[in-house]
C-alpha cells in the first residue's frame, strides 16, 4: 500500500507531476503562485510567499495531508481495479417476478453477446453491471466482483471505474482536436508518453471507421461512426475499466467484429447488447433475455462459428449495396451479378 503522505513529502514536485499529472490538478485549484518544483512539496511550500495560505484558513501541514487524500482517492480504485479477474451476475427476476434460474461468471478476454426482442431488458442487464447491482434494481440481480459482493465503500470507489460503456449515441461537447482530447486523456491516465499513446489510439481508430479522418479533425465535427471508433480504441488503450459494456453498435460504420477482437485483445470482459447475428455468434456465449428476465446462456457452438463465413458473405453484400447507394448508384441485378449471389437468390 502506498504511503501517499510520506510520498508527498519526501519527493520532489517534476517527480511527483510526472508520476501523478493529476496531481497538478490540486495544485491548480490552490493557485499557490510560483513553486520550485525541484523540492518536495512541503519545502516548495515553505520557500514561497504563505499569505494564501492564511487566506484559506489552513497551514502546510493541512495542505499536504489534503494533497495525500487527494491522491489516494484518485488511485486505489484504480489499484483495486487492475487486480480484479471475473464478475458474476446472480439471478434475479423477470418482468412477471419469475426467478432467474442463471448465474453467470465472466472471465477478462472473454466476450458475451446479448440477444433478446426490441423492449426484452437487454438494457436493463447492461445498466445492472454498470451500476454494480446489489438486489437494488427493479430485476433483483447482483453483481460480484471476484466472486465477492462489494461493501458500500467499495461500490462507490468502483462505480463509474468498472465499467466503460460505448452506446449508439455519442456526442463531444468539448471543442478540441482529435490529437489534444487523446493527450489531454492519456495525462489523465497518467501516461508518460501522452503524445505516443495519442498517436496509437487515433491510428487505431482510423483503421476501425469506415469514414477515415484525420488527427486534427476537431472532434465535435466527427460523424457517430467516426465517434465510436475514436471512443473504442479509446477505451481499448487508456481505459483501465475492466468491463465494456457495448450497446447495439452494428449500425456505427465501424468494422464490428475488429473492434471487439481489439477489446478482448486488450484483457476487457465485454458485453455486447444486438440484433446483429455477425456479431451474435462472434461471441464466446450469450445470453437471451426473455420478458425482462434471462431465459438462457448458450455456448456458441463451433457449428455456428462456421455459419458466420455465409454471414459475413452476406453483410459484405449488404455494405457494398449500402456504400451503391452512398455514391448515387442505381441498384440492379447486375450488381447482384458481380458479388456473385444473384444465383443464390433466384
Amino acid at each position: 500500500m502506498i504511503d501517499y503522505y510520506d510520498l508527498a513529502e519526501n519527493t520532489s514536485l517534476t517527480e511527483l507531476l510526472r508520476q501523478y499529472p493529476i496531481a497538478r490538478d490540486f495544485l491548480e485549484n490552490l493557485n499557490p503562485g510560483e513553486l520550485d518544483q525541484s523540492l518536495p512539496l512541503p519545502d516548495a511550500l515553505e520557500s514561497g510567499d504563505q499569505a494564501w495560505l492564511e487566506e484559506l484558513g489552513t497551514d502546510v501541514d493541512g495542505i499536504l495531508e489534503d494533497f495525500a487524500e487527494f491522491l489516494e482517492t484518485f488511485s486505489r480504485p484504480e489499484e483495486r481495479i487492475a487486480d480484479i479477474g471475473s464478475i458474476t451476475i446472480t439471478g434475479g427476476r423477470d418482468k412477471n417476478g419469475t426467478p432467474e434460474e442463471q448465474t453467470i461468471t465472466v472471465h477478462r478476454g472473454e466476450v458475451l453477446s446479448i440477444v433478446g426482442p426490441t423492449g426484452s431488458g437487454k438494457s436493463r442487464l447492461l445498466a445492472d453491471i454498470e451500476c454494480i447491482a446489489q438486489g437494488d434494481t427493479p430485476t433483483g440481480r447482483s453483481i460480484l466482483i471476484d466472486g465477492i459482493a462489494p461493501d458500500e465503500d467499495e461500490r462507490f470507489e468502483l462505480e463509474g471505474r468498472l465499467v466503460a460503456q460505448l452506446s449508439q449515441n455519442m456526442n463531444f461537447v468539448m471543442d478540441l482536436s482529435v490529437d489534444e482530447f487523446l493527450q489531454m486523456h492519456a495525462r489523465s491516465r497518467m501516461s508518460e508518453d501522452p503524445a505516443g499513446i495519442a498517436a496509437r489510439c487515433f491510428a487505431c481508430a482510423s483503421d476501425l471507421a469506415g469514414e477515415k479522418f484525420t488527427i486534427d479533425t476537431r472532434v465535435t465535427q466527427l460523424s457517430g461512426g467516426q465517434s465510436r471508433a475514436l471512443m473504442i480504441a479509446d477505451t481499448a488503450f487508456m481505459s483501465s475499466s475492466p468491463i465494456v459494456l457495448i450497446d447495439e453498435i452494428e449500425n456505427a460504420g465501424i468494422d464490428r467484429r475488429q473492434a471487439i477482437s481489439l477489446l478482448t485483445s486488450r484483457d476487457k470482459i465485454v458485453f455486447m447488447s444486438t440484433h446483429d447475428p455477425l456479431l451474435a455468434l462472434s461471441a464466446d456465449r450469450r445470453i437471451v433475455i426473455r420478458n425482462g428476465g434471462i431465459h438462457k446462456v448458450i455456448d456458441v457452438t463451433e457449428q455456428e462459428r462456421k455459419s458466420l463465413q455465409y454471414i459475413e458473405k452476406l453483410d459484405a453484400a449488404m455494405m457494398t449495396v449500402r456504400n451503391l447507394l452512398r455514391q448515387g448508384e442505381q441498384i440492379t441485378e447486375d450488381c447482384f451479378q458481380d458479388m456473385g449471389i444473384l444465383g443464390e437468390i433466384e
